[in-house]
This record gives C-alpha cells, sequence and structure tokens, in this order.
C-alpha cells in the first residue's frame, strides 16, 4: 500500500488509525531517512492507542514503555545497536501484551520478528512537508493488521 501525505497533520491522522488498528502482539518496522518522520508516526500511533503521555524518540534509551492506553506501546530505537540485539530480549516485547514501533528496525537483521509491518516513510525531495508512506505486510498476523487499517481508511472517507 501506498500513501501520499502532504503535511505532519496528515501523517499524524494516518498514524492514529494505524494504533486505533493494532491489536496485541503486533510489531511495526519504521524505516526512513533521519527527519522523515518516524518519531512523529509513533506518536500519533500511540494517540490512535489513546496514550496521551508524551513520546520522545528511545534513541539513547533503546526501549521506552508507555502502558496508559488501550494497548502498551513498546517504542524501540535501534539505531545505535552494533552489536547485542540478542541479549535485549526483543522478542518478549514481540510478542507480548502490546504493540511494539521499532525505529530502524531493519538494522537488527537475523533478530528482526518473522511477522511484522513494515512502513517506510519516504520525504519529498521538491517539498519537504510531503511523505510517501510504502506500508507492507510479512506475515500473517501483519497481513490482518494492513487489513485492518484499510477498513478504518475506508471508515474515515
Amino acid at each position: 500500500m501506498e500513501i501520499l501525505i502532504k503535511n505532519t497533520k496528515e501523517t499524524e491522522d494516518i498514524a492514529k488509525l494505524i494504533g486505533a488498528s493494532g491489536e496485541r502482539g503486533d510489531t511495526i518496522i519504521l524505516s526512513g531517512d533521519l527527519g522523515a518522520g518516524k518519531t512523529t508516526m509513533t506518536k500519533g500511533i500511540a494517540l490512535g492507542l489513546g496514550i496521551e503521555q508524551m513520546i520522545k524518540s528511545p534513541t539513547y534509551t533503546i526501549i521506552r514503555e508507555y502502558r496508559e492506553g488501550r494497548l502498551p506501546l513498546y517504542h524501540m530505537d535501534v539505531y545505535r545497536i552494533e552489536d547485542g540485539a540478542d541479549d535485549l530480549g526483543l522478542d518478549e516485547y514481540f510478542e507480548g501484551d502490546g504493540l511494539s514501533v521499532v525505529e530502524w528496525g531493519k538494522l537488527l537483521g537475523d533478530f528482526m520478528p518473522l511477522d511484522y509491518l513494515d512502513i517506510t516513510i519516504e520525504k519529498d525531495s521538491e517539498d519537504p512537508e510531503k511523505r510517501k508512506l510504502l506500508i507492507q505486510a510479512f506475515g500473517r498476523r501483519s497481513e490482518q493488521f494492513l487489513a485492518r487499517i484499510q477498513q478504518k481508511m475506508e471508515e474515515k472517507r
């Protein structure tokens, strides 16, 4: 699925739908250049889960947990992990009771989850506000997750 976005507000609105569609054990891998909007996307996902707390990038803490919404949100940033991903116990999050969002998740290599929704955010070269979202499901659970997102988007129209 490909979505063209005009501004940060649209990014947040789509991310809210994604969060509202999430279920226990769903995992999202977020990719994109620095400044593409990965943390902005995560903030919207949190709002879709009913989390009002301020969402901060976990660049140096690696994992931040937010538990006051409909589901817990596990927000991870693995950009700075070179070795030792196996020591973090990420599977416990991926298979846990919440929704996991992993910025730079493709850097996990062999430690990536087997079933995940891949969201790549691409900046527009001409307009700094515009983005393109490429959303792809890898695995049966994530195919169901993507179908729920598409259904919510149809309902919103």
